[in-house]
């Protein structure tokens, strides 16, 4: 029996992989799926196993899983294309029988009513429909995605946090590292499966309280500027968004403001044993990163 991981050299794949390795998982038992044996070369200097295969080329996922594996398919980054990528691994997990099939959806699952969430549902309807046993990972936002504090650079530049989201909406956002955790724990215990969580931070914010909290740590001002969705299209197609997917990032926010991405049924602190880090804590972990 391995633990297999796909798209295992991205951020959440590779923090997946060493919180298995901090818990005692060997090694040989853990098998990483990537693109480029390149880009996984640390990972099999550790000892882990490397399957090297391609969502857009289904053929190369052949010998990728076993009968009694352990499977997380980590979601595809590329929005339109997800469906087919996605199809492409359950498959060839169903041809094996994998022993269980995790896979990292999004917050709210069924019920989840915003464009970005399409693919997931269909996915999640897709890997019940095979008959395999699945656990459901439905990850809320990323606190240090590119819109939080993974663009601390520019909304400090800028003095502003732009969007569409209403000034009252609140969201319950953790950062990669708690979910990583969240999913080692479900494909190295037991009683996870044919369960879904619904994944968040413990603590719930409003933009304007991001920028409150980074005006603090940073002693410049910062305000959340919320604009109308045209106006907030206009400015994402501005700096270079294609139209559609400046389309979906408004939706977003219009889901946000409807309250989709609030706060959860605390599955993920139960999961982890532990609270989830919050947003302050995340605000001053980058900006150390950025050296201020």
């Amino acid at each position: 029996m391995s633990i297999v991981i796909t798209g295992a050299t991205g951020q959440l794949g590779r923090m997946i992989i060493a919180d298995l390795l901090d818990a005692k998982v060997p090694a040989d038992q853990i098998r990483a799926v990537a693109r480029s044996a390149e880009r996984a070369a640390d990972l099999v200097a550790k000892g882990i196993q490397l399957h090297v295969a391609d969502y857009d080329r289904p053929e190369t996922l052949a010998g990728a899983f076993g009968p009694k594996d352990r499977v997380l398919l980590i979601s595809g980054t590329e929005v339109g294309r997800r469906m087919p990528q996605h199809a492409a691994v359950i498959d060839a997990a169903r041809e094996v029988g994998v022993a269980q099939l995790a896979y990292t959806g999004v917050f709210g699952g069924p019920k989840a009513n915003f464009r970005l969430a399409d693919e997931h549902r269909e996915t999640e309807q897709r890997i019940r429909e095979t008959g395999l046993t699945y656990t459901f990972l439905r990850n809320n936002w990323y606190t240090d995605a590119s819109m939080f504090t993974g663009g601390l650079t520019g909304i400090i530049e800028r003095g502003a946090i732009v969007n569409s989201v209403s000034p009252d909406a609140r969201l319950a956002t953790a950062p990669r590292v708690d979910y990583a955790a969240a999913a080692s724990v479900v494909l190295n215990h037991d009683g996870h499966l044919n369960k879904a969580y619904e994944l968040s931070g413990d603590t719930e914010w409003t933009f304007g309280e991001f920028a409150e909290e980074l005006s603090r740590q940073t002693g410049k001002r910062i305000v959340h500027q919320s604009v109308s969705p045209s106006e907030h299209k206009a400015i994402l197609t501005g700096a270079g968004a294609p139209e559609d997917l400046a389309d979906i990032l408004v939706d977003v926010d219009a889901a946000i403001s409807r309250g989709a991405l609030s706060g959860g049924p605390g599955d993920l602190s139960r999961l982890i044993g532990r609270r989830t880090i919050p947003l302050a804590e995340s605000i001053a972990e980058a900006l150390g990163a950025l050296g201020r």
